[in-house]
């Protein structure tokens, strides 16, 4: 049994995670790096009134069941009690088209549906202020109540009784109750209307939106689910895609390595829409070059950094909230991310590969030009600036540098899709620029990263160490994978980082010591790997395997115990599931075998 059985509901403005009893216990306002007023997935859990989190409770309770509506992330919690009365609660965030634009509210929104018998239920809602440092004070009038929530206060407003709520009593449910909770605004309309209204429609948005998905014939359900929780992860109003939904839940328990993953990094964020574009989700893709047009249009001299706010702020200046005890107590609870004042350098690459799709798919909206090509131009001249120039790897190492091959590899390709750009354009003399700069890095990689005594790529210049990025090397087409020196330092790889059914991105002491779990990313860096050396049922197997440490929700975290295969780290992890969408898209078979 995983701890992180978490069930993500979100609009693309905010988001939330409801746990197994069918509390919402993480969610953050106005935003997905905002104040989380739903904490209660960051504190010591043993005090029912601590706070944080937007509690059901079936009197006599003895079963939950929970799923997702079909194709959506609206969520179904099914709670039945000792008598055999039920209810259903159903939990989304309003997402649609109304007059002309999209309806992406900052709300939360709650169901309770009577199904059978007599069931009395109990509501408790909670919200914080200041990251879990005070409960929100509220006021209420017939129909609603008042958060006072710092800067953003909440309103519910709701038909079931506010008595009832605020003293926290049980209740007969003998009619469907709504609760709607959102800005301090007056709610328009009767809110059992407005809220079915919501609901069909929010229903409708995502089924049409899977519906245009081209998956694969095999795992369709696996895949539709990580695309629609990627497609959570993308906050609408800039593009930005942010790498989880939360911030500090450990890699492995009491390791300290509690880290703020609600922003978006320019290396998860690349891997993300180059797993929907194989999938045809464009309007992810157009969004997020939207935000990376204007992140180059305010750097200086095409200078990247690794990550950045969901709106393009710079300084995400990294400090601990002192009013949370960390998941299941194992703090420090960090906000914000001090690697935005890293040097990374792979980061140049990531600007440029998903923008060299706009220069070619006419299906896009706004196709790139030469205008366009330019900007890129300046963050190329940084990628051959930086290519050979140590930095803190893609692994975010906070004291030492080298120069690390993943980083330079990056840089090559860069260099060369600029070339291809160019002569999509017709645009010669600068092809030939590019292509240039390019060979003179791929001349440097196979000069300083091969290692002919230990007869493979290594992980840094002149190194001997390995890490798991090396099996990216076919992927961005560097080399082939029949390639002799590709084959050599798989095999290399794979026996000094392979855990069983897992695998570790290094195995050398950090900031932290040795890591002490699998990076589910880099699992599915083998399987591909694994596919591409023709090992097609090892392949399949392993991501059998790792298909079955999902969570009920269907979704993975950022790492995993390779002993006990629980689940650790922020959550959901867009790199893992980017696996499952790459893994399946490899192996599958083709839908003309069936038809």
């Amino acid at each position: 049994m995983n701890n992180l059985e978490l069930w993500p509901v979100g609009n693309c403005q905010v988001s939330g995670l409801i746990d197994t009893k069918g509390s919402l216990v993480w969610g953050c306002v106005p935003r997905v790096d905002g104040d989380p007023v739903f904490c209660s997935l960051l504190r010591n859990g043993g005090d029912e009134m601590l706070g944080g989190s937007w509690d059901v409770e079936l009197e006599d309770q003895v079963s939950v069941d929970q799923r997702y509506m079909r194709n959506t992330p609206i969520l179904l919690t099914r709670l039945v009690d000792k008598s055999g009365g039920e209810v259903l609660v159903i939990d989304f965030c309003p997402r649609f088209e109304r007059t002309g634009r999209m309806f992406r509210p900052v709300s939360y929104i709650r169901i309770i549906r009577p199904v059978c018998g007599s069931p009395r239920l109990k509501m408790r809602l909670m919200p914080m202020n200041g990251y879990g440092s005070s409960l929100a004070a509220m006021t209420y009038g017939t129909n609603h109540i008042r958060y006072l929530v710092d800067k953003h206060p909440l309103r519910l407003t709701t038909n079931a009784s506010v008595g009832y709520l605020i003293e926290e009593r049980y209740f007969r449910i003998e009619r469907d109750l709504h609760f709607f909770l959102g800005p301090d605004e007056p709610f328009v309309g009767n809110v059992a209307h407005e809220v079915n209204g919501m609901l069909e429609a929010t229903e409708a948005y995502w089924r049409l939106w899977v519906r245009g998905l081209a998956t694969p014939l095999e795992w369709q359900d696996a895949v539709i689910r990580a695309a629609i929780t990627l497609k959570l992860c993308q906050h609408e109003g800039t593009g930005a895609i942010v790498a989880a939904l939360t911030t500090s839940i450990p890699e492995a328990p009491h390791s300290q390595r509690n880290w703020d993953y609600r922003y978006c990094w320019i290396r998860d964020a690349y891997y993300t829409v180059q797993a929907l574009n194989r999938l045809g989700a464009l309007d992810v893709l157009e969004k997020y070059l939207a935000y990376l047009r204007n992140l180059v249009d305010d750097s200086e001299s095409g200078m990247i950094q690794p990550l950045y706010s969901v709106t393009g702020q710079r300084e995400l200046v990294e400090w601990e909230a002192d009013g949370l005890e960390g998941y299941r107590g194992m703090g420090p609870v960090r906000v914000g991310n001090a690697a935005y004042h890293q040097v990374q350098n792979d980061c140049y690459g990531q600007i440029i590969l998903p923008n060299i799709q706009a220069f070619y798919d006419r299906r896009l909206l706004r196709m790139a030009n030469e205008e366009d090509f330019a900007s890129l131009e300046k963050v190329g001249e940084m990628a051959w600036k930086m290519h050979d120039q140590p930095d803190a790897g893609l692994w975010e190492l906070r004291t030492r540098t080298a120069v690390h091959t993943y980083s330079t590899v990056m840089s090559w390709a860069a260099c060369d899709r600029l070339a291809n750009a160019a002569e999509v354009l017709g645009l010669a003399d600068r092809q030939k620029f590019w292509t240039d700069r390019a060979n003179a890095i791929r001349g440097a990689i196979e000069a300083n990263a091969w290692n002919e005594k230990a007869g493979h790529y290594a992980a840094s210049f002149g190194g001997e160490e390995l890490d798991a990025s090396l099996l990216q090397l076919v992927e961005l087409r560097f080399v082939d994978s029949r390639d002799d020196r590709f084959q050599a330092t798989l095999a290399a790889v794979e026996k000094a980082l392979r855990r069983g059914e897992h695998m570790l991105r290094y195995d050398s002491e950090d900031d932290f010591g040795r890591p002490e779990t699998a990076f589910n990313i880099c699992t599915f860096w083998l399987i591909e790997a694994l596919h591409l050396a023709g090992r097609d049922a090892e392949a399949r197997q392993l991501f059998e395997t790792m298909l079955s440490h999902r969570t009920q929700s269907g979704l993975l975290s950022e790492d995993m115990d390779f002993e006990t295969g629980e689940l650790w780290g922020n959550f959901p992890q867009t790199y893992s599931l980017v696996g499952i969408i790459n893994c399946a898209g490899l192996l599958s078979r083709l839908w003309r075998d069936v038809r």
